[in-house]
């Protein structure tokens, strides 16, 4: 398994990195081909709960918000949030008179995917055509691959007090500890790295976002795990040997690209 893993990731991230440097057209692809499995992963997630959503409504909102960042950033996003929740309701009422009963459980389930994957996950190009985009998020989603690794590292052999017990047994609050040290020294370093390039990007403004992006994005990974406790999975799917779903990786990477992005605005106002 261990091996599996390890040829996986020696393909998936060098290809992730690669498309982060190239941008353009080129990652709006990646992304849109990541977000768009893992979007099919969550609706299949809530049909094996037996909920009934429409997948065409979860890729219409995540790609509408994809698309919109693209064409307008975050300019308009509110208009666009507006559009989202009302055509998601006019299609709850619709679907409840043609008799579906559970009409108003599919419009919150219809809402938290096209928000947490489409909104969270436009994030991908929000930080990606920022100023210096390139390096801040070579700056954050490392750290957060690079934090993970660390409370596994930490974790796994020195892991004496659970986090989340029911949800999550393998997490504890010394992997969580060592997860942000990893954080933290990755953050410092890479900043390091990247200012050879970047010279604007500071050691500090790495510790800063090492400390933050580590200590945060562990909510997207107990997300997911809630979502599959309740549908009772091990994975959200099988794609990636060794990994499952692309959106069990993309889990804590979503996240990592928001927050990156605004500790980047922050950052750089000093």
């Amino acid at each position: 398994m261990l091996k599996t893993r390890f040829f996986s990731a020696l393909i998936f991230v060098p290809l992730t990195l690669l498309m982060i440097l190239i941008g353009g057209i080129p990652y709006y692809i990646y992304i849109a081909l990541i977000l768009g499995v893992a979007t099919w992963e969550y609706w299949r997630l809530f049909k094996t709960m037996g909920f009934n959503p429409s997948l065409f409504i979860f890729m219409g909102g995540v790609f509408a918000f994809f698309l919109h960042r693209i064409i307008f950033g975050i300019k308009y996003a509110d208009i666009l949030l507006c559009g989202i929740l009302f055509l998601v309701a006019l299609f709850a009422l619709v679907r409840y008179e043609q008799g579906d009963e559970d009409a108003s459980l599919n419009f919150a389930l219809h809402l938290g995917g096209i928000l947490v994957l489409g909104w969270v996950g436009s994030y991908f190009i929000t930080i990606r055509t920022m100023p210096d985009g390139r390096w801040w998020m070579l700056l954050a989603i490392p750290i957060n691959w690079l934090a993970d690794m660390g409370g596994y590292t930490i974790g796994k052999p020195w892991g004496r007090h659970k986090m989340v017990p029911r949800l999550s047994p393998n997490k504890s609050w010394e992997g969580y500890a060592g997860g942000i040290l990893f954080g933290m020294v990755s953050g410092v370093m890479l900043s390091l790295l990247w200012h050879i390039w970047m010279p604007g990007l500071l050691w500090w403004h790495g510790l800063v976002m090492g400390v933050v992006i580590s200590s945060s994005t562990i909510l997207g990974d107990l997300l997911i795990s809630l979502l599959k406790r309740s549908a009772r999975v091990k994975d959200t799917g099988n794609l990636i040997p060794g990994h499952g779903g692309f959106l069990d990786r993309i889990d804590t990477w979503i996240w990592a690209a928001m927050i990156g992005y605004y500790t980047a605005l922050f950052l750089t106002r000093f």
